[in-house]
């Protein structure tokens, strides 16, 4: 019988491997486990579905869990949705682009294993969940210029804002 302690831990696998791929030549565990650890908290109310989007990964994993939304669990659900709006499908050949996106705005892509500093990280999380970025989202989920204050707008706007800018309007469609 397996242990709601081993069921975390393959809840914690099944989420690293979900935007993960053999692509990644370094390796992010200690980075996932650290913004797995970081409870999502926001000031914006509607940012309460993207909470909620989250806690839906556990359910679709079959985990009972009452925690609340970590950082780790939005972001992926907020990738699944980036990839929902854009290829019109999530499989399981995604390959988490936009997640990877999150982390590189929120210059975290240098945070491999061997090169993790806990307290760095810490600050970028803190100035991302508290809206200390910048007007334009610099040092936030994402950047998008002439939209007027990100840090007054909720998350699914950011993403809107920023997937229409950078992916389908770069497309063309």
């Amino acid at each position: 019988m397996r242990t709601k302690k081993t069921k975390a831990v393959d809840y914690f696998e099944w989420l690293y491997k979900s935007v993960y791929t053999d692509k990644h030549d370094r390796p992010y565990r200690k980075l996932f486990s650290r913004l797995h650890e970081t409870e999502f908290i926001f000031s914006i109310a509607l940012d309460k579905n993207r909470a909620s989007d989250g806690i839906a990964l556990r359910r679709q994993f079959g985990l009972d869990d009452e925690r609340p939304c970590s950082v780790l669990e939005m972001m992926i659900a907020l990738n699944n949705r980036c990839e929902l709006m854009v290829t019109g499908s999530l499989d399981d050949n995604h390959d988490g682009l936009y997640f990877w996106t999150m982390i590189l705005n929120l210059d975290l892509i240098h945070m491999y294993d061997y090169n993790f500093d806990c307290d760095y990280m810490d600050d970028v999380i803190s100035t991302m969940l508290n809206r200390e970025y910048a007007p334009d989202g610099d040092g936030g989920l994402f950047t998008v210029e002439g939209r007027g204050d990100l840090r007054k707008v909720e998350i699914w706007y950011q993403m809107c804002w920023y997937l229409n800018e950078n992916m389908i309007g770069a497309k063309g469609e």
